[in-house]
């Protein structure tokens, strides 16, 4: 490059001039920058005078590092300008390079669409070759394609015929002449070959139908049956052409064998009807396992090892049932009777040695891998159908008991006795045979339902036994009230006492083992009320009897006479002349009772102030005649048969002491002895008894009165039973003692 050329690409700059604005804007900023820099450079090094001296060395200095950096920048341009050269070069001869590329891709496009003119003139000849060649094929296969009608027609005459083997080997023949003739017509179907898909789904339905039929050709016909199993397998092991879905008869077939032994135990119609669901358990207990022994015996020899058949066959008949049962148990309604059947059956008999478990079924059919026919729903469901079923039928036949024997109390006839002259009556056996018997019954299924019936017993018991005191009830109400006269009332009474004591002394039966005796108390408790309630009624009886009598005493007459107490103990003796026709220990509780009864009532009158004692030898007489009285209502219970120990006539006694007291200043201690024998005195008693006596001052009254508190307590009571506290406490009296004396 000439010094020309240089200049032109470099041109000289004028010392302190600038490259122009628009090639590098902030080229004068950067000067300015390097010329402050340079001053302040320049001033610190030339601030004293003696550097001066140096300035021209400073000055060549900075000459020749000019010189070097401007040598420098030519350098760096020259070398970029030398490759800018270059590139233009190579792009000048890339351009010249593509110029002739695109010059032969003109020519060769030219070229390709003479071709394909060409190429179109020779398509009808193309045509013609390939109808030629079709044609040449179709000759070639005439003979054959010609006999394809009657190879059809002689195939579904096969088929009906059941000859398996031979229809698909001449169905095997149509279709590789099919598949023949497909490839040379470019995958053309003749309408001679339309009807063999029909003829191999017909062979296909004969093979479906000789494997549904399996066991009875097993048995019959086992040519046949082999000859569809070989089919089916053929046909398995072959490659489909033409584009045809595989045809896997060999599922088919087994699908049909489950399907046909299905059919046979399990099909709809098959199923029982309400209340026969027992007997088709019998059935099928026998089937099943014959069933098996068929499959192990005959149909196994007939099939492939691999299809496993006794395991297909008890797998089968397994799956078969579990649908059903779930099929009876979508039913609205389930019989008790078919809800009990079906869990024992498949709780005990399934899976037991007469069936599933049996010891001669092989290890192949691994019925160990079973679901349980039974799910735990299924079996909440049946246990839950059950009870509510038999609570309802229960509570039925225990109302017809009920009935029964409430429709006996108004007969004109006493009721029936034992051969030991108790009242009798077969209603508690009823009733207790009628719940031990569904729980004994429970027990042959499983805990749980036996647990849910015996719940359901004692709940239905203790209905049974407020329906049974409500109804005794009724007809004490109706009687005392004279709506319907019972002429044996006491009788009948006393005759369901003695039907609490049998149903009482025999509810343990309803108690199975393993289950806590706690249950019981419910209804032992209701057993007790009930028979609290009978006595009560037993002694309403015997108090409206009473109290004609009763109303006489205390009298100036009963000071006198023992003739009212005499009267009194004739009645209750008649009362009581059929209690020994009652059991014990019931009989000696209602003794008990009646005895506290005629005491209790002997009180009240005593309480109610009809008699004051006017002096000391009427005292003496009270006290006499309570004496007489107390040892007359001993002998009379002693003779009834009442034990001496549970008496409580000697009350009487102790109020004789109290009213024969000559001194009154004593009374203190013999109330605070009162107290003790007779915990449940209370001061209103003993105020009445003091008024009876008629000579207590108030300041002795109020000392009696502050002993009941101040005394020691009294001993525990133990076995001792209420007295007082069922004596209506007396009202008290404005009392007309004077302050100076005793009352009169």
């Amino acid at each position: 490059m000439d010094s020309a050329a240089k200049d032109e690409m470099h041109p000289t700059l004028l010392p302190g001039s600038s490259c122009p604005g628009p090639e590098w804007p902030e080229q004068e900023k950067a000067e300015q920058l390097a010329r402050g820099a340079a001053l302040k450079w320049a001033s610190g090094i030339f601030y004293r005078p003696e550097q001066l001296a140096r300035l021209g060395q400073y000055r060549s200095r900075e000459v020749q590092r000019t010189c070097s950096l401007e040598a420098r920048i030519k350098s760096v341009v020259q070398s970029y300008l030398e490759g800018v050269q270059t590139g233009v070069w190579q792009l000048a001869r890339a351009l010249e390079a593509v110029q002739g590329t695109r010059e032969a891709l003109s020519q060769a496009h030219d070229l390709l669409q003479e071709l394909a003119q060409a190429s179109q003139t020779l398509e009808p000849l193309r045509e013609q070759v390939v109808q030629h060649k079709q044609l040449q094929a179709l000759s070639r296969l005439l003979p054959k394609l010609q006999e394809v009608p009657a190879a059809v027609a002689h195939t579904q005459t096969l088929i009906d015929a059941q000859q398996l083997l031979e229809a698909y080997v001449s169905l095997r023949e149509l279709e590789q002449l099919q598949e023949e003739t497909w490839k040379p017509l470019g995958g053309k179907e003749l309408p001679v070959f339309q009807g063999l898909g029909l003829l191999a789904e017909a062979l296909g339905q004969a093979v479906e139908a000789a494997a549904g039929a399996a066991g009875q050709l097993a048995r019959e016909d086992p040519a046949l049956l082999v000859a569809a199993v070989r089919v089916a397998e053929v046909e398995s092991k072959r490659t489909t052409g033409l584009g045809q879905a595989p045809r896997d008869w060999r599922q088919r077939c087994i699908r049909a064998l489950q399907a046909g032994l299905e059919q046979v135990h399990f099909a709809p119609a098959v199923l029982p009807e309400p209340g026969a669901l027992a007997g088709w358990l019998e059935a099928l207990q026998v089937a099943l396992p014959a069933e098996l022994a068929t499959a192990e015996a005959l149909v196994a020899p007939c099939c492939p090892p691999h299809y496993n058949v006794v395991q297909l066959w008890a797998h089968t008949l397994h799956s078969g049932l579990r649908r059903s049962v779930q099929q009876l148990l979508a039913r609205p309604k389930l019989e008790a009777a078919d809800a009990f059947a079906l869990l024992h059956w498949a709780l005990h008999v399934y899976m037991g040695q007469e069936m599933m478990g049996n010891l001669e079924l092989g290890p192949e059919a691994d019925v160990s891998q079973l679901e349980p026919l039974l799910t735990l729903e299924n079996i909440e469901q049946l246990e839950a159908t059950f009870v509510a079923q038999v609570q309802a039928t229960v509570s039925q036949w225990l109302q017809k008991a009920l009935d029964g024997e409430v429709a006996e109390w108004s007969r004109e006839q006493a009721p029936n006795t034992d051969p030991s002259g108790f009242y009798h009556s077969p209603m508690p056996a009823i009733v207790l045979q009628i719940l031990a018997e569904n729980i004994r019954v429970t027990s042959l299924v499983n805990e749980s339902l036996q647990q849910r019936v015996h719940g359901m017993a004692l709940s239905e018991l203790g209905v049974f036994l407020r329906s049974f005191s409500d109804a005794l009830i009724r007809f004490s109400r109706n009687h005392l009230k004279g709506e319907t006269l019972a002429p044996h009332y006491v009788p009948y009474l006393l005759a369901a006492l003695n039907h609490q004591s049998a149903l009482s002394s025999s509810v343990s039966v309803l108690q199975p083992d393993g289950v806590a005796s706690g249950a019981l108390a419910p209804v032992e408790a209701a057993l007790d009320e009930l028979q609290r309630r009978i006595c009560r009624l037993v002694l309403e009886a015997l108090q409206m009897e009473l109290q004609p009598l009763f109303a006489a005493l205390p009298s100036r007459r009963w000071l006198s006479s023992s003739e009212l107490l005499g009267g009194v103990c004739e009645q209750t003796s008649r009362f009581c002349r059929d209690f020994w026709r009652v059991r014990k220990p019931a009989a000696q509780l209602l003794l008990a009772e009646t005895e506290r009864t005629v005491v209790v009532q002997y009180l009240r009158s005593l309480m109610l102030g009809r008699l004051v004692c006017r002096g000391a030898d009427e005292r003496t007489q009270a006290a006499e005649r309570l004496g007489h009285d107390a040892a007359q209502l001993k002998d009379l219970f002693l003779g009834l048969g009442l034990e001496e120990s549970a008496h409580c006539a000697p009350v009487l006694l102790a109020l004789g002491g109290l009213l024969n007291l000559h001194d009154p200043t004593l009374l203190s201690l013999e109330v605070a002895g009162l107290r003790q024998q007779f915990p449940d005195v209370s001061e209103d008693h003993v105020s009445a008894l003091l008024d009876l006596r008629g000579d207590v001052s108030r300041e002795q009254r109020q000392a009696a009165l502050n002993s009941l508190q101040a005394g020691p307590p009294p001993s525990p009571s133990t076995g001792r039973r209420a007295l007082f506290s069922l004596v209506p406490a007396p009202a008290p009296a404005l009392s007309s003692c004077l302050a100076s004396g005793p009352c009169s």
